[in-house]
């Protein structure tokens, strides 16, 4: 693991030592241990840092303001406590929940010096006890006495997606190429892996998987780190986003059998994701003329799509929360942090809008995903060819899960899960420019033309739940045709 305590640390006393003030994102302290202080300061420095384009704030105690000479502090903030509440947890509770920071506890040239590193406030502002601070020059302000910083701070939100935020900062070539899975890089997308180590560089650069820093060095983007990193857990802002698989005895999370979190990218390590998740689900005994074969209770296009789809739409400022798949007896869960941004009953034929849109576009490149808007329908057309009940969409306040269904038969199914087939089945015939008849529905649920009554039923409870209708008004009781609702 690459070791920031010691280059990075080092790195950062010697760069802040030579400044001639402190900054809007960079304060020095001796041995002020007001924990309301530093809550307070989180707040400033942080929302001062999405002001001036910094990735990272610091507070740093240890070093006298005025001449910047080293001096030592006795604050420790591991032994600090508000109360019987140890310091940090304190803080986490009082901060605004997706605030990220970090201590940092070394000795530089003899002498004890905390660092407290801040993550820039991205998509809102940092709080603390409800209220929001700025740094005016090197003064600590409340941002609501200051309305035109808080209009820019508000608009600078929209202008740096996730993908181009920083991983890790300042770090060598080497570094660069020991931490990201380079080859697998060049290799999903056909390129030939160049023959030096500038050629190599020159392409992660374009793709914006890494940027150039100071002093010749690089910096790591969130995109570059969450879908070629050999280690997620070696980038701390993103070692909670590894994908977690779970297993579970029967058809409830009572007993866990196995539970796996993914060490790679995304991206380089989606085949073998697949591979494991198929690996996992139960397979059902299909005997043909002459052999008899496994096959997957779920269609892997199906799963693969909505893994995909959960690494690509999830919402990365929700912190401490990551994809999951989890594996029952009768289903498959996969959960992703974030609401989805389209209406669910439109995913079919509407395009996905994702908050990573160059995270997405990149995955795309990399034949993980399908292209625009054909994703879902195959998820569809997937279950209908498994003769599965419809893929089902709940959304919670901070994430969304699809689950698939093991086979049942019609008679099995809910009436919900019948309605929801039925409309699905219209969409998926409506972006293929078809139209759903009794002939089609009883295909989609094998049922015999002599029960053709059972699929008449089923198509009045859809239209009466206002998801699909008539395409012909005038049309004959054997010709009608079905669309869904918004066709």
């Amino acid at each position: 693991m690459y070791d920031k305590t010691t280059d990075y640390l080092y790195g950062l006393i010697k760069e802040f030592l030579a400044m001639p003030t402190e900054t809007e994102w960079l304060e020095f302290k001796l041995n002020n241990e007001s924990p309301d202080e530093i809550g307070e300061y989180i707040s400033a420095l942080g929302n001062s840092a999405t002001l001036m384009g910094k990735h990272f704030a610091y507070l740093i105690w240890g070093v006298e303001n005025k001449t910047h000479k080293v001096i030592g502090t006795t604050f420790n903030p591991k032994e600090s406590k508000v109360g019987n509440e140890e310091l940090e947890n304190w803080l986490l509770r009082l901060l605004s929940k997706r605030t990220h920071f970090i201590f940092y506890s070394f000795d530089y040239l003899g002498s004890p010096i905390v660092i407290l590193e801040i993550q820039h406030a991205s998509e809102s502002t940092i709080q603390f006890k409800n209220e929001e601070y700025i740094r005016v020059g090197s003064y600590k302000k409340k941002l609501k006495d200051y309305p035109a910083l808080e209009k820019d701070l508000w608009r600078s939100f929209d202008k740096t997606p996730f993908e181009s935020d920083i991983a890790i900062e300042n770090v060598t070539s080497e570094v660069v190429l020991k931490m990201l899975d380079y080859p697998a890089y060049f290799d999903l997308l056909g390129l030939n892996l160049p023959d030096d180590k500038n050629g190599i560089l020159h392409y992660l650069e374009q793709d914006n998987i890494i940027q150039k820093s100071i002093a010749g060095k690089y910096n790591i983007t969130n995109l570059g780190a969450v879908l070629f990193a050999k280690k997620l857990d070696e980038f701390r802002t993103l070692k909670r986003k590894a994908v977690r698989v779970i297993v579970y005895k029967g058809n409830g999370r009572i007993e866990t059998t196995r539970e796996q979190i993914g060490s790679k990218g995304y991206a380089s390590g989606f085949e073998g994701l697949i591979s494991f998740i198929d690996n996992l689900i139960p397979k059902n005994e299909v005997i043909g003329k002459a052999l008899r074969k496994d096959v997957s209770m779920y269609p892997e296009l199906a799963v693969r799509e909505l893994v995909a789809n959960a690494l690509i739409h999830q919402d990365f400022s929700i912190k401490g929360t990551s994809p999951t798949i989890e594996i029952f007896d009768n289903r498959i869960e996969i959960t992703n942090p974030g609401k989805p941004l389209i209406n669910i009953e439109r995913f079919v034929d509407n395009p996905p809008k994702s908050r990573n849109e160059e995270l997405a576009s990149l995955m795309r490149r990399c034949g993980i995903c399908e292209e625009r808007g054909s994703g879902f329908d195959k998820v569809v057309s997937q279950t209908e060819y498994y003769q599965l009940p419809p893929p089902k969409i709940d959304v919670y306040d901070e994430f969304t899960k699809v689950t698939l269904y093991s086979h049942i038969l019609f008679s099995q199914m809910s009436k919900l899960e019948r309605i929801q087939a039925c409309y699905l089945h219209a969409c998926l015939k409506q972006v293929n420019k078809e139209f759903a008849t009794n002939p089609s529905l009883r295909e989609r649920f094998n049922i015999q033309e002599k029960n053709r009554s059972m699929i008449s039923r089923l198509i009045k409870e859809t239209i009466e739940a206002g998801l699909v209708k008539l395409a012909d008004p005038n049309a004959s009781d054997k010709t009608k045709k079905y669309l869904p609702f918004w066709a």
